[in-house]
């Protein structure tokens, strides 16, 4: 909206003639997000105290986490208020691409609300049933699906891409619609496990989404498109300015969310926030990639997958305890090593996915 205002006089004043142009939005994103998540932050943290909004611990977790009982949860609120209010401020609001990111992200944030509010009033860490809750992020997922199906404009909307190949390019069809719904949902569900130890998932969100918008500007940038060989959609650039939002939501989160944390963002910020990434990659047709610069969200839903069928089958785990950040706790790793190790490896992947723009 403030775009609109202050570019709409740039031919009486130039210098308002800088809002044009995708970066430096981006930038003011990154600000406005982080600006509004650090300075509201304080008060925020109150207010859920004081309203009894506090985290419910597992009792079959490691033994330390016991401690961060009574911490103040759903600080996903303002992360994803944060993500809007920047978004809406500096994106072009005429570009349909926005408008889905922000019903999905604040979709399946609505999802994650309903979810904390269950184990908060009932004072259980279950919350939502698993049935209710896939559900809800199944059906959300085949609408962006379907939204992204029918856009006349995008004459890549169900095809699939293989990185480091750039003539492996796949039609999917119809198909794409449950494709780009299994995506979404486990995006969704991948941050959402990978949230159990201070600072962890958003700090890979932060990375992940980092490297993504640096691919989306690319795809979006028909010079910079055409020179690296890359597929060049029409508007798609316009989200750089959301992954700018979501960066800076994030790394203002990240100073009260870091070991110890002041505040956690719960299934509102986590389902939320990984629903965004989903969404953003299908729009984006950068699906598998997802997968390389997102490498430890896969590695975390798989470590819980192969738990759970390695004790049906067999009677026996695999690991210690799933996600596979608490085996490594109980094997005597400190919360913020493991954190900082997961970080490091975070970004080692993100440079790995960046790398599939010039290898294709």
């Amino acid at each position: 909206m403030l775009y609109y205002i202050l570019y709409s006089f740039h031919d009486v004043f130039s210098p308002l003639n800088v809002f044009r142009y995708i970066t430096f939005r981006t930038a003011l994103a990154v600000i406005t997000a982080m600006s509004i998540t650090f300075i509201l932050a304080p008060e925020v943290i109150k207010f859920l105290k004081r309203i009894s909004l506090t985290q419910q611990i597992r009792d079959d977790g490691p033994q330390s986490h016991l401690t961060k009982a009574g911490t103040p949860t759903m600080g996903g609120l303002l992360i994803m208020f944060s993500i809007a209010f920047a978004t809406l401020m500096w994106g072009n609001l005429q570009n349909r691409y926005v408008w889905i990111m922000i019903v999905s992200s604040l979709g399946y944030a609505a999802i994650g609300f309903f979810d904390d509010y269950l184990k908060v009033s009932k004072r259980n860490h279950k919350g939502l049933k698993a049935r209710y809750k896939f559900g809800l992020q199944i059906v959300l997922a085949l609408l962006v699906g379907i939204a992204e199906y029918l856009d006349p404009s995008d004459p890549y909307s169900t095809i699939l891409l293989v990185p480091f190949f750039k003539k492996w390019v796949f039609d999917l069809g119809i198909f794409y619609i449950p494709f780009a719904a299994f995506v979404i949902v486990g995006a969704s569900n991948a941050v959402n496990l990978t949230d159990g130890i201070d600072g962890l998932a958003i700090g890979l969100v932060g990375i992940a989404v980092f490297a993504t918008g640096v691919l989306v500007y690319i795809s979006g940038h028909i010079g910079l498109a055409q020179y690296l060989q890359v597929i060049y959609i029409s508007g798609i650039g316009e989200l750089t300015v959301f992954c700018g939002a979501m960066l800076g939501a994030s790394l203002g989160f990240l100073w009260y969310n870091t070991y110890p944390a002041e505040v956690f963002m719960g299934d509102v910020g986590s389902l939320g926030l990984g629903g965004a990434l989903g969404t953003l990659v299908t729009i984006t047709k950068h699906e598998i990639v997802l997968a390389v610069v997102g490498g430890l969200f896969v590695v975390e839903t798989l470590s819980v997958i192969l738990q759970v069928a390695s004790f049906k089958l067999t009677g026996r785990r695999l690991f210690r305890m799933a996600p596979i950040h608490h085996h490594f706790e109980l094997k005597g790793w400190s919360e913020p090593k493991t954190v900082v190790r997961f970080w490091i490896i975070g970004i080692i992947l993100a440079l790995l996915s960046l790398t599939t723009i010039k290898l294709r």
